[in-house]
């Protein structure tokens, strides 16, 4: 069964992402969907915010990230996201889907990745 854990779906993500030069001269619409495994339990979070993840600066911090330098590659940017949310965030582990809105007749491509807290051995249970 899943851990307890925090669902954003949809966050929008302008970036400068692409192969070609053209692509990232401007920046696209990519969204993100993540599956954050806090490293408290909910049972244990006290009705008190510092006890758990703040999903608004999650939000916050992946925005900036997506926005800090252009990249290629949409798994090359999930996984600096990845990196990022575990580096910041009290999180045993993360699951992101990255998608990017660029070739005809597709809804969308994208990518899922999952990460776990290195620090915290436990954290690759789910």
């Amino acid at each position: 069964m899943d851990k307890d854990c925090i669902l954003i779906q949809g966050l929008d993500l302008p970036s400068r992402i692409g192969v070609p030069e053209g692509e990232r001269a401007a920046p696209q619409r990519l969204t993100v969907n993540l599956r954050l495994i806090p490293r408290r339990d909910f049972c244990a979070l006290e009705d008190n915010l510092a006890n758990t993840v703040n999903y608004a600066a999650v939000c916050d911090v992946l925005r900036a990230e997506a926005a800090r330098k252009p990249r290629h590659l949409i798994e090359t940017l999930a996984g600096d996201l990845a990196a990022r949310l575990l580096a910041d965030f009290p999180l045993r582990a993360v699951e992101i889907e990255l998608r990017k809105y660029i070739l005809p007749d597709t809804e969308y491509v994208g990518v899922k990745i999952w990460r776990t807290d290195e620090a915290h051995p436990q954290s690759a249970q789910s």
